[in-house]
């Protein structure tokens, strides 16, 4: 048995499940996500909790069915509270800027990256500009959909990944960069 998917989801006030079929519809005040199951699963709503089910015992089966119960309950989790993603981008002269649906990152490149952001996801800016190598020029990626938000953030990620030596690029809030030594020159010429 699926220690992950014999869980219940809970349904927190305020969001409506329904199932249509194979179809999962979550409805919250942060949107509506929707999901299509696959037909070794079932999924039934009851009056505060969602059960899934698989149909036999097959292999395919036993690992679709935690993925499943996951995924219903990151639907829940998202049009409920939301999922967010913080950045940082270290650099002298780098800084991020949105305007619009377009985020554009100023990371050492001859030209800044410019990024269409999706229609789930919003982009927050808290500090535009970076100063020094220990103040990062900062923002947050959110939205209902965990796998856009992620989605979002690696690929802004993805703009300039962080270098070993200075450390200098995008990053994550809560990301650790290993830093290596530079060369060693050895004193004294003969």
């Amino acid at each position: 048995m699926s220690r992950v998917g014999i869980k219940p989801v809970a349904i927190p006030s305020g969001v409506n499940v329904a199932v249509n079929g194979q179809s999962v519809q979550v409805e919250g005040k942060l949107g509506t996500l929707s999901f299509d199951v696959r037909p070794e699963i079932a999924v039934a709503v009851g009056d505060d909790s969602v059960v899934v089910t698989r149909n036999n015992e097959q292999r395919q089966s036993r690992a679709l069915h935690g993925l499943t119960r996951s995924l219903i309950q990151n639907m829940v989790t998202g049009v409920s509270e939301g999922f967010e993603r913080k950045l940082e981008v270290y650099g002298v002269g780098y800084g991020v800027d949105c305007q619009g649906n377009t985020l554009t990152i100023h990371c050492g490149k001859s030209h800044p990256e410019s990024l269409e952001v999706p229609s789930t996801v919003t982009v927050d800016v808290q500090t535009p500009q970076a100063r020094g190598d220990n103040d990062p020029a900062r923002f947050s990626v959110k939205g209902p959909d965990k796998q856009m938000v992620g989605e979002f953030a690696a690929r802004c990620r993805r703009a300039r990944p962080p270098e070993p030596y200075k450390g200098k690029g995008v990053r994550y809030a809560d990301e650790y960069v290993r830093r290596k030594v530079g060369k060693q020159f050895a004193g004294g010429a003969g």
